[in-house]
């Protein structure tokens, strides 16, 4: 019904449209083609110049999310398949510039080379990797275009885009080394120290008030400075949740129900006589999940584990609440386990168990008998159990140590395994059989014994009633009502007692709004070039409703003034402090500068790089630079640093003892340089045109 509504909105620009369509192809029956399939139309963005074109990035985006198993959702693997797209191209593009290019052999080669194609067994003879027998699996493969040769297209894509990052990123590695002399330069710096005395006028000294900054300067300072202050299309909004809550009525009501499940009625065996409880909790439709492990105090409700841990068995508690539900519990069995067990096993797989592989040839059947003729060999001389696992056990983690897994607690273990091993005595062996396949266990000590029990529990969700569910929605429908009629937000919101929560800066190919989630819709009508701000709308939202108000819209490019303002505001109200304590700042020594800006002469000692912080100032990296490499003696003023300016007299420098080679240096230098590639890569990236237009193929024009 939207999109119907929509259409008749748009139905004359709709006529329009098509109307110029029909009549350029009367001139010439090709342009209808390029009437509707314009570069941008077509295009999803560009870099350098070379297009990434809609049907590049749907196809990126549908490999990525079969790759992913589409564990990810949508926004993010679209702003992930746009940034690898742009790297490829980027990294294509510089190795094009020097020459290089990633072949056809090369990508052979590291698929060749890769483990997982020389481990498969299908490309082995005698069970070496047989290159012939591989390049005509790929060949046969490629002949047939099945879905199989697909996955390895792709495989082989990612290769090559591998390959391609490696090759550039080793090329700028090898042109970027280091000399002695650097090196040198590099242990001096890092070492020398210096001390002497200074005058310190902080900004705080001079009050905010006797400064002023303008809109103009801000706008000023931020052309100035535009590479920092670009900013992507975004949305501000603020809205109120109406969350679907139970009232204490809806609890009530539900416990009512939860303690009608343990008597008998007409027609029904409660909880009470119950025997079987699966049949129970289908007949109540129970929400609990019935758990039948052995359960120690500290496993269950504690809000009813005293009372539970002094019962008997059939003894029912409740209803009482736990995990926002509603339970009644009755004791099953009681009984007494340890709570650590130390164990060993030796692991039969068979065809089609979980710890089977290429190797395995053994039946069920024939597994069991194997695994029942050692247990009678361990039986006899429990010390066999060593050769036995490192000859027989498919769990090579521990076949080499004779199959011992040490000490482990009850909840460690799959349940069949776990079940033998707490329940069984000391020096019992047995066979038990999982997924895995057969174990051939040996018990070989057990410790801390503590009481259990097990449960029947059911019980009931606590969720909000129908009638609870319709004023909520009703709450957020008279809210947008009001808003529509002409009421201020911020007047409703008082009004009505409601909080108002702020989401700022919400990109066009984000998920989540903070505060409510992952609502999409919500981001994509922000975004509708017909909302503008003061527009609202009540939204469905996981566990209720809500209703949003855009509050500011902010183009792409120079972010504007007032969102600035926070940011540059403190950084020209410091250049201007700096300036007035710079004309303050006048004296041929310190002692005179120290009287002109009310401060006294202070010591610094031992100050140096690797850990630029001034005695009683703090973090001043500038200002100890200055210090280091200024002459001694010598008065320096009017020095601007982050907390302040400053004036100082450097008394004397000690400088690290000379090294016999400073090679250790200079390595430290050509790694650091070597390992940056991910700002060798970001650098391209911002030296490079680039234009994304992703939010487009959403449907989103910014």
């Amino acid at each position: 019904m939207a999109i119907l509504s929509k259409i008749r909105e748009r139905s004359m620009f709709l006529i329009l449209v098509i109307g110029l369509a029909l009549f350029a192809f009367v001139l010439d029956p090709s342009t209808i083609s390029d009437f509707f399939n314009s570069n941008k139309v077509n295009e999803i963005g560009e870099v350098n110049g070379e297009v990434i074109s809609r049907q590049d990035f749907a196809e990126a985006l549908e490999a990525y999310k079969k790759q992913t198993g589409n564990r990810v959702s949508e926004m993010q693997a679209a702003k992930t398949v746009w940034n690898n797209l742009v790297r490829q191209k980027l990294y294509k593009a510089q190795l094009e510039e020097a020459g290089i290019t990633v072949g056809e052999s090369d990508i052979l080669n590291a698929l060749i080379e890769s483990s997982g194609v020389q481990n498969q067994e299908r490309f082995q003879t005698e069970g070496i990797f047989d290159k012939t027998k591989f390049k005509e699996f790929l060949a046969t493969t490629r002949a047939s275009g099945s879905q199989e040769w697909e996955a390895w297209q792709n495989y082989m894509a990612s290769l090559q885009n591998n390959i391609e990052k490696s090759t550039y990123d080793n090329l700028v590695g090898a042109g970027l080394g280091a000399s002695l002399k650097e090196g040198e330069m590099q242990y001096l710096s890092e070492g020398t120290k210096a001390s002497g005395k200074f005058v310190y006028a902080p900004y705080t000294a001079i009050a905010d008030s006797l400064v002023t900054v303008s809109k103009s300067e801000i706008k000023k300072y931020i052309e100035n400075h535009a590479a920092a202050y670009e900013v992507d299309a975004s949305r501000d909004i603020k809205f109120v949740k109406f969350p679907i809550l139970p009232t204490v009525e809806d609890e009530e009501a539900i416990k009512r129900e939860v303690a009608g499940f343990v008597p008998d009625a007409k027609g029904f065996t409660g909880l009470k006589k119950a025997t079987d409880y699966e049949l129970l909790a289908e007949d109540v439709k129970s929400d609990v999940v019935m758990n039948s492990n052995y359960r120690f105090k500290v496993g269950v409700p504690q809000v009813i584990a005293e009372d539970l841990f002094k019962g008997e068995v059939g003894d029912v508690f409740g209803p009482y609440k736990d995990n926002n539900q509603f339970k009644v519990s009755k004791i099953t069995e009681i009984t007494t386990i340890p709570d650590s067990v130390k164990a060993s096993h030796v692991l039969i797989p068979f065809v089609g168990s979980r710890s089977a592989t290429p190797e395995t040839t053994d039946s069920d059947i024939l597994a069991k008998k194997k695994a029942d003729s050692l247990m009678g060999v361990i039986k006899k001389s429990p010390s066999a159990i060593i050769a036995i696992a490192k000859a027989y056990s498919a769990d090579q983690s521990n076949a080499d140590k004779g199959g011992e897994l040490g000490w482990f607690t009850y909840n460690r273990m799959v349940p069949e395994f776990r079940d033998y091993c707490f329940t069984s005595k000391k020096g019992d062996v047995g066979v038990v059989k999982t997924a895995f396949g057969y174990h051939v266990i040996l018990i070989e000590d057990q410790k801390n014994f503590q009481p259990v029990v097990k449960l029947a529990t059911v019980g009931r969700d606590i969720v909000a009633s129908e009638a609870t569910e319709n004023q909520i929605f009703q709450n957020a429908e008279t809210f947008a009502l009001e808003l529509s009629n002409g009421k201020k937000y911020e007047d409703l919101v008082k009004e009505s007692n409601l909080n108002s929560l702020p989401a700022v800066g919400l990109k066009a190919l984000d998920d989540n709004v903070p505060g409510i989630g992952n609502e999409r819709d919500i981001i994509v009508w922000a975004f509708d070039k017909e909302v503008n701000v003061g527009d609202f709308k009540r939204f469905d939202i996981d566990g209720g409703y809500a209703v949003a108000v855009v509050t500011d819209k902010t183009a792409k490019g120079l972010m504007p003034v007032d969102k600035a303002i926070t940011k540059v505001r403190p950084i020209l109200l410091n250049e201007k402090k700096a300036a007035i304590i710079k004309d303050k700042m006048a004296g041929a020594t310190l002692k005179e500068i120290a009287a002109n800006v009310n401060d006294r002469e202070r010591n610094f000692t031992d100050v140096n790089l690797q850990s630029p912080t001034i005695s009683g100032v703090g973090y001043e990296p500038k200002v100890v630079g200055a210090m280091l490499t200024a002459e001694e003696n010598k008065v320096f003023s009017k020095v601007v640093g982050d907390r302040g300016v400053y004036a100082f007299v450097v008394e004397k420098k000690v400088l690290p003892a000379a090294l016999p080679n400073y090679d250790t240096y200079r390595k430290r230098i050509a790694n650091d340089r070597k390992n940056k590639s991910f700002q060798m890569y970001e650098a391209v990236k911002e030296a490079s045109k680039i234009e994304d237009r992703v939010s487009s193929f959403y449907g989103i024009e910014e």
